[in-house]
C-alpha cells in the first residue's frame, strides 16, 4: 500500500490538471498560431508560466486505483501487476485468464 498522502498529493494534481485544463488549452492555442503576433505569444507564455506547476497534464502519474502503487501501472485495467495478478487468479477480471502452453 502507498502512502496515503502519495495517493492524496496525486489526486490534488489530477483536479488542479481538470480546473487549469480549458485556460491552459487556450493559451497552447495561441502559442502555436502561426498568425499570432509576438506579443500574443509572449503574454501567452507568462500566463502559462504564472499558473501553478501542478497544473501541467505531464506532471501527473498513473497510479493503482487499489493500493496506489506507482509501479508496475497496467492501463488497461487501472491497477499494478500485482494487484492484476492476484485478481486474475481469482477469477474476478473478465476475459483475462492465466496462460499455459
Amino acid at each position: 500500500m502507498a502512502k496515503t498522502s502519495a495517493v492524496h498529493r496525486e489526486k490534488k494534481r489530477q483536479r488542479l490538471v481538470a480546473v487549469h485544463a480549458e485556460r491552459r488549452a487556450g493559451f497552447v492555442k495561441v502559442i502555436k498560431d502561426p498568425n499570432a503576433t509576438l506579443e500574443e505569444k509572449n503574454e501567452a507564455y507568462k500566463a502559462i508560466q504564472r499558473m501553478p506547476r501542478d497544473a501541467s497534464a505531464t506532471r501527473l502519474h498513473n497510479r493503482c486505483n487499489i493500493t496506489g502503487r506507482p509501479k508496475g501501472y497496467s492501463r488497461r485495467f487501472g491497477i499494478s501487476r500485482l494487484v492484476l495478478r492476484r485478481l486474475a487468479h481469482q477469477g474476478q477480471l473478465p476475459g483475462v485468464r492465466k496462460s499455459s502452453w
